[in-house]
């Protein structure tokens, strides 16, 4: 269904090739993971499936990439529009109409399907993708989850037989992650569509795939096979599969189930062994005060009387599904969203948001760089140091528009970073970012705490929140539900327990680094 016949795509300027010597076969009805580091090329070889590589994007393509008996060389991605469906990193990109009922209608309507049909598909889609009860909301009014269920939703109504998807549960909530990746694996089971997707949060997806394809980066060759021999010899491997690792278990799991199963002597030998207790080790003052309130848009309240109060020397990871309020918290609390009712108090705040184009301006990575030093009073080259830690490598004079989104957010994180906010607000900060980048990250939000400055994070990555939170705080309708450490409130949690914590249960374990530690120790 699809051939990569000895691909190489180097991009204009660039000194060495993005993807060399690419040489793959994905079969018909089988459902295949890209992953590699932030910026390997993994966007690159998904964008080159429907021709926007290099017809859109530019650049050098050698070889042959093949889709369904279709040359991408001789089919512009409108030629493909009928067997590729494409959902890109940013939904809200991609977007051309103004609600969720016109978007999932409007690729059908450029395909010329009759209005029966349509009506049809929409209302399948709707159900399936669980849109039912916003088909006619404003696309901009959504979260990121509900634009990114929309896209997919977008692209399903036209029945392609090739799926194509860059990190298409990265701000999905988790159960909301598992219904997509259900639906999809159904679609790959029943009806034989081929599907082939990139995500840095592997716990989610290895359980559902048929193949692996690793792009390692730096003109490495690429590698495919199946997902237990890849992640046997990979650096990237999700928490479940380092457990087995670090417990010496052999052929290693690649989901809860079975690692539950090898767990036994596990369990056992630590019984005895205290978990770490994961709470902030000393408090200072308030650095924000919520009090009673309430926000939202005109005739459709968001917040419902929140009343919450940060520390310094806290690490807040605010949880809770799609479209429950999380990011308008963040941005009432910052001052881009003006509350209906009720109090805020913070001073030298700093948000990174959800999309982090938003914040860069410059023509080059290297004046973004230089002109967050000079906002933040900071010596020159801090905020490169930061961006370096994060994400090495990014060229000073790639413009930051061309980057991966998680590059993108890499930058965006570096240029808040800088300025050392009193308090520091991230939505979504791992959306993009590979296990590496997100341990530079949580190792620079300790630092943070420690130095006494407060951290709020919204979140869907449960194993983030495992690694760095002292406090967890979850939303629903707009409302507090839960509000304390994070090991009480995420262990016992069925869809916020990281992994190690269902394999470990009901001992109160939450990351590999514990349990290696307490190993060394037992």
């Amino acid at each position: 269904m699809i051939v990569f016949d000895h691909v190489t795509i180097t991009y204009a300027g660039a000194p060495t090739p993005t993807l060399t010597d690419v040489d793959l076969h994905i079969p018909e009805g089988e459902m295949a993971l890209v992953m590699g580091r932030t910026g390997s090329g993994k966007s690159t070889l998904l964008r080159a499936v429907n021709g926007l590589v290099p017809h859109f994007s530019g650049g050098t393509l050698r070889g042959r990439v093949v889709v369904d008996g279709r040359d991408t060389a001789t089919h512009r991605p409108r030629d493909l529009a009928d067997v590729v469906g494409f959902v890109g990193q940013d939904p809200l990109a991609g977007f051309v109409t103004d609600n969720v009922e016109d978007e999932l209608a409007y690729g059908m309507e450029s395909l010329g399907i009759s209005p029966a049909t349509m009506r049809k598909r929409v209302e399948e889609t709707l159900d399936l993708l669980g849109l039912a009860d916003l088909r006619g909301r404003p696309l901009t009014h959504l979260s990121g989850g509900q634009q990114q269920r929309v896209a997919i939703g977008a692209v399903l109504t036209t029945h392609p037989r090739v799926l194509v998807l860059d990190e298409p549960t990265s701000a999905l909530d988790p159960l909301g992650a598992e219904d997509v990746l259900a639906t999809l694996q159904r679609l790959v089971h029943d009806l034989g569509i081929t599907v082939l997707l990139a995500e840095h949060r592997l716990e989610r997806v290895v359980q559902y795939v048929d193949r692996i394809i690793h792009v390692p980066g730096n003109g490495s060759p690429v590698e495919s096979g199946l997902p237990a021999d890849i992640l046997a010899r990979t650096p990237i491997a999700p928490p479940v599969v380092q457990l087995g690792r670090v417990a010496g278990w052999s052929p290693l799991p690649l989901t809860v189930r079975d690692a539950r199963r090898r767990s036994v002597t596990l369990r056992e030998q630590l019984a005895d062994v205290q978990p770490p207790a994961h709470r902030a080790s000393t408090l200072g003052d308030d650095v924000a005060v919520v009090r009673d309130l309430v926000a939202g848009y005109p005739r459709r309240p968001v917040l419902r009387g929140i009343t919450a109060t940060v520390k310094a020397g806290e690490i807040v990871a605010l949880m809770g599904r799609n479209g429950s309020g999380k990011s308008t918290l963040l941005r009432t609390v910052v001052g881009l969203h003006k509350p209906t009712s009720g109090r805020v108090v913070a001073d030298d705040v700093g948000l990174v948001p959800q999309v982090p184009a938003d914040l860069l301006y410059a023509a080059t990575v290297a004046d973004e760089c230089a002109m967050a030093d000079r906002d933040a009073g900071v010596d020159g080259g801090t905020t490169r140091k930061l961006l370096d830690r994060l994400a090495p490598g990014i060229p000073d004079d790639q413009h930051p528009r061309d980057l991966s989104e998680g590059q993108k957010l890499s930058v965006a994180l570096a240029i808040v970073l800088a300025s050392e906010p009193r308090l520091l607000l991230l939505d979504e900060p791992t959306r993009g970012l590979d296990y590496v980048a997100k341990h530079q990250l949580v190792e620079m939000l300790h630092q943070l705490a420690d130095a006494g400055h407060g951290v709020v994070f919204a979140t869907h990555d449960v194993e983030l929140v495992a690694e760095v939170a002292s406090r967890v705080v979850v939303l629903a309708d707009g409302e507090i539900v839960a509000d304390g450490a994070a090991p009480d409130v995420v262990v016992s949690s069925p869809a916020f327990a990281p992994q190690v914590a269902k394999v470990m249960a009901p001992q109160p374990w939450l990351t590999v680094h514990d349990v290696a530690t307490a190993l060394g120790q037992a």
